[in-house]
């Protein structure tokens, strides 16, 4: 299900245009507009779920999916040698900025120690 003033929900349902790099129907991947490394890709699913611990039966599976998809993402971006971050933010003191479920694939440099 979307929700009608979810920025991810719009693009996913293509009323916002995106540059999309993968969609398999049920997640998809575009760059972020505010990066935090050289490559910068959210891997989202199309159904809206907040956050994982409100999430039902089927808004885990969206995001187990995107746990699936975000390799060969990486890898089409040319991270699979050097490496890279998987990244979910949940809830206000994470920094989530959009409350819809998405994975941050980060890379193209060394990102050193989380914390």
């Amino acid at each position: 299900m979307a929700d009608a003033n979810c920025i991810f929900c719009k693009i996913g349902s293509g009323e916002i245009p995106a540059d999309k790099l993968f969609d398999d129907g049920r997640v998809f991947a575009i760059r972020d507009i505010n990066p935090k490394a050289p490559v910068h890709i959210l891997v989202i699913p199309r159904a809206h779920t907040e956050a994982l611990a409100d999430a039902p039966s089927d808004g885990a599976a969206d995001a187990a999916r995107c746990v699936e998809a975000a390799p060969g993402v990486a890898r089409e971006a040319g991270l699979d040698a050097s490496g890279y971050r998987l990244v979910a933010n949940q809830g206000a003191d994470s920094g989530q900025e959009v409350p819809h479920f998405h994975l941050h694939i980060l890379g193209g440099r060394a990102l050193g120690p989380m914390g």
